[in-house]
């Protein structure tokens, strides 16, 4: 316990010194009216010997002496939450100024992947507070579905009819329009580097990340290569996390590993027992970790026992005085 002010302290000790100088004015006070002349009282002596009166003296004398106690308790007590007893806590802030921008590549191989993906996130964003959610989609070409934004009704529905789309009959899917504007297939370099250009407000301090679905089978020419466009992230603040579901330890997939790697990022495999929603639970925990801010020690005042001591002293001293007629 830490007190914020000490001069209640001071202002209890002056009027307990105050109390005692009148009390002792007093008590002279009295010893010189005693000396007075004054009607004598016959048998006074006797008076004072019966037990009645020897028992009510001695309550009296303690009654008065348990008021004292009572009052010096009751003042340091008062003096006490005057002064604003505090609790420190050490507390770690978290930030939750998260962007994160979905990359989907959206070829044919993919559809299952981004399935799980879109299912995903379509359950996290119930939990979001603060995290601006975009999403782009590529293949031949890259397509902005929706730019960062923190209205998540928004942000559900589209997510939710992208989701349907994969399961359409359509030879081309309406929200797929645009994505195979021009030759190849899967141009990840091309659709990652798009996906880092959509991020704003470079000079407000949020953490910025890429969740790429990919299988990194580039079909075409590209205008960036993977590990090009992974470098523009970086260099932005970007970390990328990649999902990969056919990720091996070499071999094209490992490309996509270094390039990850490079912005502070992982790749992950979709194996066996591994999940979508695991993967992307673990990239939240990462990203979190990465906003804690410094340790800030909190005080809030906690003057509750002090204040239950002193409303106790006080009933005592009411109740006692109450008994001694005073």
């Amino acid at each position: 316990m830490a007190l914020t002010q000490w001069w209640p302290f001071v202002a209890v000790g002056a009027a307990l010194v105050v109390a005692i100088a009148v009390g002792a004015w007093w008590a002279r006070r009295g010893e010189r009216a005693a000396d007075e002349p004054a009607a004598l009282i016959a048998r006074a002596e006797r008076v004072r010997r019966l037990p009645s009166v020897r028992r009510a003296t001695r309550l009296r004398a303690v009654g008065l002496s348990a008021i004292v106690l009572v009052g010096v308790v009751a003042a340091g007590a008062s003096s006490v939450v005057a002064a604003r007893p505090t609790e420190s806590q050490t507390i770690i802030p978290e930030n939750n100024s998260r962007d994160i921008m979905l990359c989907l590549d959206v070829s044919g191989s993919m559809s299952d992947t981004d399935k799980e993906v879109l299912d995903r996130f379509i359950e996290l964003v119930e939990g979001f507070e603060g995290e601006r959610i975009g999403l782009t989609i590529f293949n031949a070409s890259p397509v902005q579905l929706f730019p960062l934004t923190d209205d998540y009704e928004f942000v559900t529905e589209h997510l939710t009819s992208l989701r349907d789309s994969f399961d359409s009959n359509d030879i081309t899917p309406e929200y797929w329009i645009g994505t195979l504007d021009g030759p190849g297939a899967s141009l990840i370099g091309d659709g990652l580097a798009a996906c880092a250009l959509r991020f704003d407000h470079n000079d407000l301090d949020r953490s910025r990340s890429i969740i790429l679905a990919t299988d990194n089978e580039v079909a075409g020419s590209q205008v960036l290569n993977l590990q090009d466009a992974a470098d523009y992230a970086a260099s932005t603040g970007i970390r990328v996390y990649a999902l990969n579901p056919i990720q091996d330890e070499g071999g094209v997939s490992q490309e996509l590993v270094d390039a990850a790697a490079s912005t502070g990022g992982e790749a992950f495999a979709l194996r066996g027992t591994t999940s979508v929603a695991q993967i992307i639970d673990q990239v939240q925990q990462q990203e979190a970790t990465s906003l804690k801010g410094e340790a800030e020690v909190v005080r809030t005042d906690n003057p509750t026992v002090w204040i239950v001591i002193l409303f106790v002293f006080v009933l005592a001293a009411v109740v006692v005085m109450w008994r001694l007629r005073l």
